[in-house]
């Protein structure tokens, strides 16, 4: 372990160093010019600063305010040796953060104790930064794989609904991107556009478990039919809820609500304006906007045009306003993602 000993006479020097030989794992750096103590600081490790308070170039409170700017922190102890004893130095020089005082001339035994008992201070310091250190790498593994195991179980569970469900891969890339887009441009953290981003493709895995005779049906749904079909939210829902991941618990919250109506008339549970989660709302302007605008059995594609219109229409009713905004503020991305994504 470093121990720095910064003093501008070489007399005093050699004598601290002298006096601290043999305290066990400690090597001694002398240095009588304060500013190439500080570049030495700057490229190695210092780990006791034994510092002399009256220097020509640059007064022992100086080097300490330097000093500790330097580290970035006030870790390092740091004792101060000086022959003045007012304590209005004393004072000013615990407001910089130095850790004890000596005053010459030092008694050998008093150094010895003092600067061990320093460096077994550090050396514990030291020990629970590598802890703490080494913990946060295991605790960011994990992390890491808890969010690839997320990720792996949203793939394969949209991969499963897409064998029920006639919408295309395509289609899922594009919402999803969109959705991004949205929550971007609505001011979204990184975090909450990923999130939001990667749970969106399974707004619709409720779909699993609408039987066939209706999911499929090439006409209109009756009433009963509707009915059974509105319940996929809900069965989404309970599908990924009780999921610990931050990943399906936005997408059990997606999934519930991406078919709430921004005036309160839609399903499952007839949520209105800001009641309905943020997600659900971005989600449900970027999934109707794909849908108006891609091939179905049962239509045309609309122009981005139409589409636009429609939805402009429907902000305030249908989808939240702030959402409509903040899709059309970029259409040039809108655009960009569609040609990106095709069926």
């Amino acid at each position: 372990m470093n121990v720095l000993i910064v003093d501008d006479d070489r007399t005093n020097l050699a004598l601290f160093s002298h006096l601290l030989e043999g305290i066990p794992e400690a090597t001694l750096i002398e240095e009588s010019d304060p500013e190439k103590a500080l570049d030495w600081c700057a490229s190695h490790q210092v780990d006791v600063l034994l510092l002399d308070y009256m220097m020509p170039k640059m007064d022992g409170l100086n080097f300490l305010q330097q000093f500790r700017q330097l580290y970035g922190d006030d870790h390092v102890p740091v004792i101060m040796v000086t022959a003045d004893a007012q304590l209005t130095v004393r004072h000013e020089a615990l407001l910089l953060s130095a850790n004890d005082f000596m005053t010459k001339p030092v008694n050998k035994l008093e150094l010895r104790a003092r600067v061990a008992n320093m460096l077994a201070l550090r050396r514990s310091q030291r020990q629970q930064a590598e802890r703490a250190d080494a913990l946060m790498h295991d605790v960011a593994i994990a992390s890491e794989e808890a969010r690839t195991l997320a990720q792996e179980l949203v793939t394969r569970l949209t991969a499963a609904a897409g064998y029920r469900d006639p919408e295309t891969g395509a289609h899922l890339q594009r919402m999803a991107h969109y959705a991004r887009l949205i929550a971007r441009n609505l001011g979204l953290s990184e975090e909450e556009q990923d999130l939001i981003f990667r749970a969106a493709p399974l707004h619709d895995v409720g779909k699993i478990g609408i039987p066939d005779h209706i999911l499929h049906k090439p006409g209109k749904l009756t009433d009963e039919e509707m009915a059974i079909m509105r319940t996929h939210p809900v069965i989404g829902a309970a599908l990924l809820k009780d999921a610990r991941s931050p990943l399906m618990q936005r997408a059990a919250q997606i999934a519930l609500s991406h078919h709430e109506k921004f005036d309160g008339t839609g399903y499952p549970a007839g949520l209105k304006g800001e009641d309905i989660p943020l997600g659900g709302r971005i989600v449900a302007v970027a999934d109707v906007f794909d849908a108006l605008t891609s091939i179905r059995p049962y239509k045309p594609a609309w122009s981005q045009e139409q589409a636009l219109e429609w939805m402009q229409q429907g902000a305030g009713t249908h989808f939240d306003p702030a959402c409509v905004a903040a899709f059309k503020r970029d259409l040039v991305a809108v655009r960009y993602i569609r040609d990106a994504h095709l069926d």
